[in-house]
C-alpha cells in the first residue's frame, strides 16, 4: 500500500532540504565534484556510442579522458591567454570609443550633444564605468582563477572525479534505482526520464550548439580582422541558448566594433554582419534541430531565473546546479499540473467515474 499523499511530501520535502542545506554549507567544497559529475553526465553518451562499437567501459572512458586532457590542455595553452589578452584590451579601449563616439554626434547632431545634453553625460558615465569596472572584473576573475588551490582543483581533482563517474555512470544509475521506494518506484522512473531528456536536450543538445557557435564566431570574426573577434564570438556564442539574444547583441556589439575599427571600409563592416546572419542561419536552420530536436526543453526566461536565483543564493555551486533543479522542478511542476487536471478537486462531483456527466 502507498503511502498517503501528506507523508510522501513529508519524506520528499527533508530530502529536499537536506540537498540545499549540504549545497549551502558545503558549495566551495563540491564545485569540483559538481563539474566532474556534469562532464560526466554530458559525456556519457559518447562512452556508450563506444561500447556499442565493441570497446569496453574502461577502454571508452580512456579514450574520451585522453581526449578531454588534450582538448583542455591546447585550450590553457592557446585560448585562455588570448581571450584574456583581448578582453583587457577591449577594456582599455572602451573609453576611446565612446570618445570617437560621442565626438562623431557632436559634429553631426550638436543640439543634442551639448556640454549640458544627457545623452553626453551617460555616455561619458558608461564610458567610465566600462572602463572602471570592466578593469576590476577582469582582475578578480585573473586572480581568482590563478590561485593555488582553484588550480589544484581543476587540474587533479575534477579530471579524477570525472573519470570514476564516466566509468562508473550505469552501475550508479542502477544502484540508485534498487534504492527506489518499491511503490513509487515505476512513476520516480518516469520522471526521471522526463528530467533528463529535458536536462539533455539542454545541457548536451543546447550545450553542444553553444559551443559550436562561439567557435563559428571566433573563427570567422578573427578571420575577419576584427581585432576583439575572438572575446565577441566566445561570448556570443555562450548566449546561444537565448533565441536571437546571441545574434542581435553580439552583432551589435561586433558591429559597433568594426565601425570603430574599419570605419570607411563598408565592405569590411558588411562582411562582420554577414558573419552574422550566417551563424543566424546556421544555427537555426541545422545545428538546434539536429542537436536538440523537438523534444521538451527548458524555457530560456527559466533557465535565466535559475541562475541568477541559485548564483545569488549558493555561489558558483548554484550556477552548477541550477540547470538540473529546474528540469527536475519544471517536469515535476507539469506532472502535479497533470495530477491536478485528473483530481476530484478539478473534475467535480459532478462526474463520475466512468467520465459520463452525473445526472440528477
Amino acid at each position: 500500500m502507498a503511502l498517503p499523499v501528506r507523508k510522501q511530501l513529508k519524506y520528499w520535502g527533508i530530502a529536499a532540504a537536506i540537498f540545499f542545506a549540504l549545497l549551502w554549507f558545503l558549495g566551495d567544497v563540491i564545485v569540483p565534484f559538481l563539474i566532474g559529475a556534469a562532464i560526466a553526465y554530458f559525456l556519457d553518451p559518447v562512452a556508450d556510442r563506444l561500447e556499442r562499437l565493441g570497446t569496453s567501459r574502461t577502454l571508452a572512458t580512456v579514450i574520451i579522458m585522453f581526449s578531454l586532457v588534450l582538448f583542455g590542455t591546447a585550450l590553457v595553452l592557446l585560448i585562455v591567454p588570448l581571450v584574456a589578452e583581448q578582453g583587457t584590451q577591449l577594456v582599455r579601449t572602451a573609453p576611446a570609443m565612446f570618445t570617437q563616439l560621442t565626438t562623431w554626434l557632436t559634429e553631426r547632431y550638436p543640439d543634442l550633444m551639448n556640454s549640458e545634453s544627457v545623452l553626453r553625460k551617460s555616455l561619458q558615465s558608461i564610458s567610465e564605468a566600462v572602463q572602471a569596472r570592466g578593469g576590476e572584473l577582469l582582475n578578480s576573475a585573473l586572480t581568482s582563477a590563478m590561485s593555488v588551490i582553484n588550480v589544484l582543483l581543476l587540474l587533479f581533482i575534477v579530471p579524477v572525479v570525472t573519470f570514476y563517474l564516466l566509468l562508473d555512470w550505469d552501475l550508479i544509475v542502477a544502484e540508485i534505482d534498487k534504492m527506489l521506494p518499491r511503490d513509487h518506484a515505476p512513476v520516480v522512473r518516469r520522471l526521471a526520464r522526463e528530467i533528463d531528456t529535458a536536462l539533455a536536450s539542454f545541457v548536451r543538445g543546447q550545450g553542444s550548439v553553444c559551443l559550436i557557435m562561439a567557435v563559428f564566431y571566433g573563427i570567422t570574426l578573427m578571420a575577419v580582422g576584427l581585432q576583439f573577434g575572438l572575446v565577441v564570438g566566445i561570448l556570443s556564442g555562450l548566449l546561444a541558448f537565448i533565441p536571437f539574444v546571441s545574434s542581435i547583441l553580439g552583432g551589435v556589439v561586433a558591429i559597433g566594433l568594426a565601425v570603430f575599427q574599419f570605419w570607411g571600409e563598408w565592405l569590411m563592416i558588411a562582411l562582420v554582419a554577414v558573419v552574422y546572419v550566417g551563424g543566424q542561419m546556421l544555427e537555426g536552420n541545422f545545428l538546434t534541430p539536429k542537436l536538440v530536436g523537438s523534444s521538451v526543453g527548458l524555457h530560456p526566461v527559466w533557465v535565466i531565473f535559475a541562475l541568477s536565483a541559485f548564483g545569488a543564493v549558493f555561489g558558483f555551486a548554484g550556477l552548477l546546479v541550477a540547470v538540473p533543479v529546474a528540469a527536475a522542478l519544471g517536469v515535476l511542476a507539469r506532472f502535479g499540473i497533470a495530477q491536478y487536471l485528473d483530481s476530484r478537486l478539478y473534475r467535480g462531483l459532478a462526474e463520475r467515474r466512468d467520465g459520463e456527466p452525473g445526472g440528477e
